[in-house]
C-alpha cells in the first residue's frame, strides 16, 4: 500500500513520521523483504528529484535519533519540523512518544506491550479464521485490546495530573 501511494502521490515536502523502521521488532528477528528496499529507492528517488524529506524517528526506529539534524541521500533527519499550511496556519510535526506517559515515566511496560501485541496478532489470525468459518466479518482484536490500554493509560495519566494539581495547591 505503501509503494502504491508513493507511486500515486506527489509532494513538495514529505514527513516520515515515527515507526517507519521497527527497530524493535529487528532486534528480535531481521526481517527485510525486497519491498522494504523499493520503498527506500522510491524515498531516495524523491530525494533526487526535489521533494523534501524530512524523516522524524519514534520510539520504535530511536536509534536514529542520534542522527538528528543529518541528511543522508536528501532525507533530514529531525526531532521535529515546522509546516506552514495553504489557509496560513503553522503546524508543528513531531512523534508523540515523546509525551507518552508510558515512553517517559516506565519505558519497560512499553516493551511488554509490544510483545502482548505482537502475541494478539499471532491470535488474531486464528480467531478470524474460525469468524469466516463462521461467515462473520473480519474482526481486529490488537484494536479493541490496544483501544482499552490506551483508555487506561489516559485515566491514570489524568489521575496523576489532578493529583499534581492537588499537591501544588497545597504547596506541596
Amino acid at each position: 500500500l505503501l509503494i502504491d501511494f508513493l507511486d500515486h502521490t506527489d509532494s513538495d515536502t514529505l514527513y516520515l513520521v515515527g515507526d517507519i523502521i521497527d527497530g524493535w521488532r529487528l532486534k528480535k528477528r531481521f526481517y527485510w523483504p525486497s519491498s522494504h528496499n523499493d520503498i527506500v529507492w522510491r524515498l531516495l528517488k524523491r530525494a533526487r528529484r526535489g521533494t523534501r524529506i524530512i524523516y522524524i524517528p519514534g520510539n520504535h526506529d530511536e536509534m536514529f535519533r542520534q542522527f538528528s539534524g543529518m541528511n543522508f541521500g536528501g532525507i533530514e533527519i529531525r526531532r521535529a519540523a515546522f509546516h506552514d499550511t495553504g489557509d496560513g496556519r503553522r503546524l508543528m510535526v513531531l512523534h508523540g512518544d515523546e509525551f507518552d506517559a508510558v515512553m517517559l515515566s516506565h519505558r519497560w511496560l512499553a516493551f511488554v506491550g509490544d510483545a502482548a501485541y505482537e502475541l494478539m496478532m499471532r491470535l488474531n489470525r486464528y480467531v478470524n479464521a474460525a469468524r469466516k468459518m463462521l461467515g462473520l466479518p473480519y474482526w481486529s482484536l490488537s484494536k479493541v485490546a490496544k483501544h482499552k490500554v490506551k483508555n487506561a493509560v489516559e485515566f491514570i495519566g489524568r489521575y496523576e495530573e489532578v493529583v499534581a494539581h492537588a499537591a501544588a495547591q497545597r504547596g506541596v
